[in-house]
Formats: C-alpha cells, sequence, structure tokens
C-alpha cells in the first residue's frame, strides 16, 4: 500500500492521487518546469509556472490551461489538524473581558512589549482572581481599564498594535 496525496484543483475538485499513480504516470521532463505527459494515448504539454512549497501551493499549466493546485500528504493534513501548520500565526488584536467582574491589577502600560502567554491583569469574579495572559508577542496600544474598575462581560481591557 502506497502513500496517498489529497489533492485540491482550483477550490473545486478534491480527490486523492496514490503513489502507485504517480509511479506509472507516463511523464518526461523538457525542461526545469516542462513536462510531456501521455494519458490513454494522448499527449500534453504542462508546465509548473508558481510552486509554493510551504504552503502546499502549486501553479500548473495544461494545454495552456492554468490549474491552481494543492497537494497535502497525509503528515501535512496531520499538522494541519493539529493547527502547526507553517505560517499559522494568532491575530488577536484587542482582550476583552471573559466575564464580569473587578479589576484587581494591570500590569502593562501602553507602548509596553508583551511576550504570549506574560499576564495583562487580574479580573477578579465570582471571588476568584483570574490572570488574563497576551495572547500573541506584541505592544500594547491601548488599555481602556483602570484598577478599580468594574467591567462587564465582552468589555474591551486592552488593545495590541
Amino acid at each position: 500500500m502506497g502513500k496517498i496525496f489529497k489533492t485540491n484543483v482550483n477550490n473545486t475538485f478534491d480527490f486523492e492521487i496514490m503513489n502507485d499513480d504517480i509511479l506509472n504516470l507516463d511523464a518526461v521532463k523538457t525542461s526545469d518546469s516542462h513536462y510531456h505527459i501521455l494519458r490513454d494515448n494522448k499527449p500534453y504539454k504542462a508546465e509548473i509556472t508558481n510552486a509554493d512549497f510551504n504552503n502546499k501551493t502549486y501553479q500548473v499549466k495544461i494545454n495552456n490551461k492554468t490549474y491552481n493546485t494543492n497537494i497535502y500528504n497525509e503528515l501535512d493534513l496531520l499538522i494541519k489538524e493539529m493547527g502547526f501548520a507553517v505560517g499559522t500565526t494568532k491575530h488577536i488584536n484587542s482582550i476583552k473581558a471573559p466575564m464580569p467582574g473587578l479589576i484587581l491589577e494591570i500590569n502593562v502600560k501602553v507602548g509596553q512589549e508583551v511576550m504570549e502567554d506574560a499576564p495583562l491583569l487580574i479580573l477578579e469574579a465570582m471571588k476568584m482572581e483570574n490572570i488574563i495572559t497576551s495572547p500573541r508577542d506584541g505592544i500594547i496600544k491601548s488599555v481602556s481599564v483602570n484598577k478599580g474598575d468594574a467591567v462587564e462581560k465582552n468589555q474591551l481591557l486592552i488593545e495590541f498594535e
């Protein structure tokens, strides 16, 4: 049993390609990016016009028609499923109160650079102290509350640049 590659073409067609299909492909490389392919006794002229290996995206021109493809192997799919895909970053630009409460302490100020998981403030809710930490590395753009303020759920607390 060979490897399986999940393939998407033009964000429309999804199919699987087996490793054996690739090995049995009648293709001849004619230059760095050009190929001559024979399938069912029909010739095809293929060219890889753009390749982004990190994002697994390829643009292929076959007989002068362009196709945008994504090709993933089993490891790529597992990495993506676990949330560890290359180039993924957190784009959280604000912190809102997760629940109503009282601001007990603020550990940051405007312009301060913070690292992911750094404590930003302490919110008391239901007689418990909740440490609100930074979801990402960044610079504090604004602090919308003060020590001792009562806040409502989803109220803006801190914004990042």
